[in-house]
């Protein structure tokens, strides 16, 4: 039996059973493929792909046509994962029906749920939201898009006042209707805390081992991207380096002579060469 794709009430039960939820960010068609071959059961497209894909030393630059594009990419390579689209910088912050209508076109480019960062300056927007019928997972902690607010790229909630709030955060936007939440870069039993107070779905981006589930990007794990590594990523090989290699090898086989051989032409019919040679 082939790969059936996660639905929400599956997760939830996920959560109830103990059973681990595993979420790879991939960004484009042949990722996806890879993902939807996996035992992963979802896929976030991550408007990281404003640093990962773009080059951008954030997520600020990514709109959203960027997202719709690369949503889209996905659905067609993973069609039995259950996929996440990021709403980008902007397009949920102005006005709740500016965001309704976003996220609405989020899913209609292929999403099965949208992700809306940040704490209780969203909850009445991820209400309004999900009251339209779409699918919201939050995110809290490190939020990528506020970053610059923070200091940067650092650890939240290792303080009193910043583990409350960060739980109080937790909660209210499960109250708002969130089916689950992205916790990342906070402390592992700070994560263990708020796992034990809400009934949604807890997933661990750089939060430890006690939530729901795992989300790691791809290029991550493969070792493609090295511009930055967090503390939290575990890189399985160095695909980057072999990429590289690879690269190497077939230009010094050019260089060479070997590449290309006779295997990799095209053949053309001798009578139809003698008619072009005896022009």
């Amino acid at each position: 039996m082939g790969k059936v794709k996660m639905t929400i009430p599956d997760l939830l039960e996920m959560k109830r059973t103990g059973k681990k939820f595993k979420m790879i960010t991939v960004y484009d068609y042949p990722m996806a493929q890879a993902v939807d071959r996996s035992e992963a059961q979802a896929i976030l497209v991550g408007d990281s792909l404003g640093m990962v894909i773009q080059g951008h030393d954030g997520t600020i630059p990514v709109n959203l046509e960027d997202m719709l594009y690369h949503v889209k990419m996905v659905r067609r390579g993973a069609p039995n994962t259950f996929v996440v689209g990021d709403m980008p910088f902007l397009s949920y912050q102005v006005s709740k029906e500016e965001a309704i209508r976003n996220a609405g076109l989020i899913l209609k480019a292929g999403a099965d749920c949208v992700k809306i960062e940040g704490g209780m300056k969203v909850v009445d927007t991820i209400r309004a939201v999900v009251d339209a019928g779409i699918p919201v997972m939050a995110h809290i902690g490190l939020t990528p898009q506020t970053s610059a607010m923070m200091g940067g790229f650092k650890v939240q909630g290792k303080s009193v006042e910043e583990a409350k709030r960060i739980m109080d955060e937790a909660i209210a936007l499960e109250e708002a209707g969130a089916f689950a939440i992205v916790l990342e870069c906070i402390p592992s039993l700070l994560a263990k805390l708020i796992d034990e107070r809400v009934k949604m779905a807890t997933i661990s981006c750089g939060a430890g081992p006690y939530t729901t589930g795992q989300n790691l990007n791809a290029y991550d794990l493969l070792g493609i991207f090295d511009k930055f590594v967090p503390k939290f990523v575990k890189q399985y090989t160095q695909m980057g380096m072999q990429m590289t290699k690879v690269f190497n090898t077939w230009c010094n086989e050019i260089d060479t002579g070997k590449y290309p051989e006779e295997k990799h032409g095209f053949s053309i019919d001798e009578e139809v060469l003698k008619k072009l040679t005896n022009r």
